[in-house]
């Protein structure tokens, strides 16, 4: 008796964990696609997050994210380090839904009103320096934490520009809460997305991401990123396209 049941109990065992793999296998099939990318470390301190990033002949070529390549002197890259932080893989283009109508509540901003903001002639000088509305500037920064340099969002983006942490290790962010490394690398991304995308889907990329407005062709259906997209572009005193 005592054989049979150590018999029993040692096959038992020896179950277990093939069920939890098979379930963690199962489970992993209903779960949306991620993938794990690379951080490009250049020797000026920059860092830039990609899918991967390959050397030959002098040269570094690196996929980004979101589609696309890019090429480096080898010789600017200091290292090129794993990156922890899953991001989801690309997913089929689908038609963009109507933008839903959302009333106008938010006044125009106007250049009395900015001079009195905080941060006024910081905004103002690196707005300048990169070319950059500082109204829209003010506008995004009203949106995302009106104001508040110690602002923290439930996702982890920090500081006046809502920076997320990919988005800060891409502009080689150490402090998300110094008014002045927030500003400059918020703006340099806003900027980035506008090199790319309209005023209306840049700025749902700023909420939403590059790969969502990608996703959808447009504003995606979210009601947060549209009213969020509506506020910005009425404080500027414009209308989205429908």
């Amino acid at each position: 008796m005592r054989n049979n049941e150590e018999r029993r109990t040692k096959n038992e065992s020896s179950c277990g964990p093939i069920a939890v793999i098979s379930f963690f296998v199962l489970l992993s099939s209903f779960l949306p696609s991620t993938a794990f990318a690379d951080i490009v470390v250049f020797k000026n301190g920059r860092t830039l997050a990609v899918k991967s990033c390959t050397f030959g002949d002098g040269v570094a070529t690196v996929k980004l994210r979101d589609g696309g390549e890019g090429t480096f002197p080898s010789a600017i890259i200091e290292r090129v380090d794993p990156d922890e932080v899953p991001y989801p893989e690309d997913v089929t283009a689908v038609p963009a839904p109507a933008v839903v109508p959302l009333p106008l509540t938010v006044a125009v901003l106007s250049d009395a009103v900015l001079a009195s903001r905080p941060y006024a002639n910081l905004i103002a000088t690196l707005a300048a320096a990169h070319q950059v509305d500082a109204r829209l500037v003010h506008a995004v920064i009203e949106q995302e934490s009106n104001y508040e340099a110690r602002a923290r969002s439930k996702k982890g983006a920090r500081g006046l520009m809502q920076l997320m942490p990919d988005t800060a290790r891409q502009y080689g962010v150490r402090n998300s809460y110094d008014p002045q490394t927030n500003l400059e690398a918020g703006i340099l991304h806003l900027k980035d997305l506008m090199s790319r995308l309209e005023l209306a889907p840049a700025l749902a990329a700023y909420n939403a991401g590059e790969a969502t407005v990608k996703r959808f062709g447009g504003l995606p259906p979210y009601p947060e990123t549209q009213t969020y997209v509506r506020n910005i572009l009425s404080r500027l005193g414009r209308q989205p396209s429908n």
